[in-house]
């Protein structure tokens, strides 16, 4: 009756008038069968069907629980991962001494043992020990990641076979894991854009068959053997039972919901269907580089003397001076000097100069460690290892030159490594027909650098946010599908204004909340994956809605009995609830496959 006031017309208003039709038809026949004209008696009474409204009662609900339990298939992903959180905690007090408390009691910044074997509680950061971590669970990479002092963990991962104490960073609703399960619960409640074209569809195909369902009473009654009106009844009936829409309504929901689990084991994310339908249009993906093609954490790369230094000296007193610094690339250099175990020493006077390098003075010598421009500051010729800086550079590289004493003494080059993950997705997106193109702050021959050995088509250098953003307007402005794929800040305008946002898991908060897609993982193999489960997807949608559509197309003229002339066929009521139902299952079961889709 709702369907019916809001005029929204859907399968239960065919179902329920079919029903009603039956039982009422049968309460008259029963008490008042004198109101009815002789074509209606057969065997010298009227015909009831209690039984037959009854029994497509209760196929309907049978085929309701089948689909239920069906569908709860589809959310086992987020019980999966729910599952995947340790229940109890094991927390060092302050005296030494350690206790195992409940999930719920562990606050950020208690420092966590995690022993041998034991999942990871909460998101942390690695105080003390060394290990490998099993992250596939989360990521879907099957790969062990080693953990040491300074990196980071994501809670409910496994731990190997060695010891670890991080500091909670992240708890509760902040962690990865509870963020990926709303993100999966979110886009599964969400409704793709082919949906929209069913439900519409669906209301006009259940005004049809209502129409059909009249002209199939009239006909047999008027025109069919007798008891025509006992046939007429009878064969309207299963035409409103049988063409029931809900396998129509089940066609898309029951793929998404299968495929944001399925991406969520793959370590791929979708926000919402539209994403998951859109995501096989993108013809041009846009990348970023520091922390998307490369590692995001400069790493040493060489050291060269100059005027009787050697490498090792050079880069000893430019760990020196670094000690000072915060910069990434300092880091870089202070951590292969304490790798080597050299003996650093203290640095004094220590000044930075923002953009260019750093000043200081090291054993009572005085150094100056940067680009060419602080050099000509520090009046230092740079020019007897010009050539081979620029070497450095074109190899993707960021060099710095040292002066000790007014003299040039040497170069340190640092780099940020490509991920190992990086060329093979490269090469995967390529087969798939997309065009790559490289937007980052990084200086040009930088840029150009890492594009070449990469295979990268189109490069952007020293590019602002501003400049990203209009990068991706200019592109879609062309014709062209854009996905941008990004893990900062400044990144951010550029994910929203994109057809498809893509962040990456190991970015910032902000450049998530305005992506579509989050690669856990945070490499661009995500992307690839993602690629061919939005075709698998949109496949299998396809797949039910026109299993959905033949099956009713070829249902409802065997129900109206368009057959009964050649075979003396006809679908009785119960028949036609029982099709109905299984229909529906069929469809679920198709999405279910999803569940076990090969994405590469």
């Amino acid at each position: 009756m709702q369907s019916i006031r809001n005029r929204s017309p859907n399968m239960w208003t065919l179902i329920g008038i079919g029903v009603a039709a039956a039982y009422l038809y049968s309460v008259v026949a029963t008490v008042a069968p004198g109101l009815f004209p002789a074509s209606f008696h057969e065997d010298g009474r009227v015909g009831v069907y209690f039984e037959a409204a009854a029994v497509i009662v209760s196929l309907t609900l049978l085929g309701q629980l089948l689909e239920l339990r069906a569908r709860s298939k589809t959310s086992a992903a987020i019980k999966a991962l729910l599952g995947l959180a340790p229940k109890t905690a094991r927390r060092l007090r302050d005296d030494g001494t350690e206790e195992d408390i409940e999930l719920s009691h562990v606050h950020v910044g208690d420092r966590l043992r995690v022993r041998p074997g034991e999942k990871v509680p909460v998101d942390g950061t690695v105080l003390e020990g060394r290990s490998n971590l099993d992250e596939s669970m989360l990521t879907g990479e099957p790969v062990p990641v080693e953990k040491s002092a300074g990196d980071t963990v994501i809670g409910a991962t496994l731990n190997g076979n060695g010891s670890l104490v991080i500091r909670a960073e992240k708890i509760g609703s902040a962690t990865v894991l509870a963020q990926i399960v709303q993100m999966v619960a979110q886009a599964q409640r969400s409704r793709a854009p082919m949906q929209r074209m069913a439900d519409k569809a669906a209301y006009w195909f259940v005004l049809a068959v209502l129409a059909v369902a009249v002209i199939t009473l009239f006909v047999w009654g008027l025109f069919g053997p007798e008891p025509s009106w006992t046939f007429a009844v009878l064969n309207a009936v299963s035409v409103l039972i049988i063409a029931c829409p809900c396998a129509l309504g089940l066609a898309t929901p029951m793929s998404i919901m299968v495929a944001t689990g399925r991406g969520a084991q793959a370590g791929v994310l979708f926000r919402d269907a539209e994403a998951i339908e859109n995501f096989r249009r993108i013809d041009t993906l846009i990348v970023d580089k520091t922390g998307t093609l490369t590692e995001g954490r400069p790493a040493f790369r060489t050291a060269a003397g100059l005027a009787g230094f050697d490498e090792t000296e050079v880069l000893r007193l430019a760990a020196s001076l670094d000690q000072g610094s915060e910069h990434p690339l300092a880091d870089a250099i202070v951590a292969e000097a304490r790798r080597r175990e050299l003996d650093l020493e203290k640095p004094e006077h220590f000044e930075s100069s923002t953009g260019i390098g750093v000043r200081g003075t090291v054993g009572g010598r005085t150094l100056a460690l940067g680009n060419t421009e602080l050099m000509i500051e520090e009046g230092v010729d740079a020019s007897p290892l010009r050539e081979q800086a620029e070497s450095l550079r074109q190899e993707g590289a960021s060099v710095m030159f040292l002066a000790v004493d007014d003299s040039l003494a040497g170069l340190v080059a640092v780099a940020d490594p490509i991920k190992a993950s990086t060329p093979a997705a490269i090469r995967a997106l390529h087969e798939a027909g997309l065009r790559i193109v490289m937007a980052t702050g990084d200086g040009v021959t930088t840029a150009h650098a890492v594009a070449r050995e990469l295979g990268i088509d189109e490069v952007h250098g020293e590019v602002r946010p501003k400049d990203k953003v209009d990068l991706v307007q200019r592109l879609r402005a062309e014709g062209r599908k854009v996905a941008m794929a990004g893990d900062g800040i400044n990144d951010a305008p550029a994910l929203a204004g994109a057809d498809i946002g893509i962040a990456m898991g190991t970015g910032t908060d902000v450049a998530m909340s305005s992506a579509q897609v989050t690669l856990v993982k945070g490499d661009l193999g995500g992307i690839a994956r993602a690629r061919q489960l939005s075709q698998a997807t949109v496949g299998n949608m396809k797949q039910n809605l026109t299993f959905a559509f033949l099956y009713n197309g070829l249902g409802v003229p065997v129900a109206a009995g368009v057959l009964y002339p050649l075979t003396g066929l006809l679908l009785s009521p119960m028949i036609a609830a029982l099709a109905m139902s299984l229909s529906s299952v069929s469809v679920v079961f198709n999405a279910l496959r999803l569940g076990n889709a090969r994405i590469e």
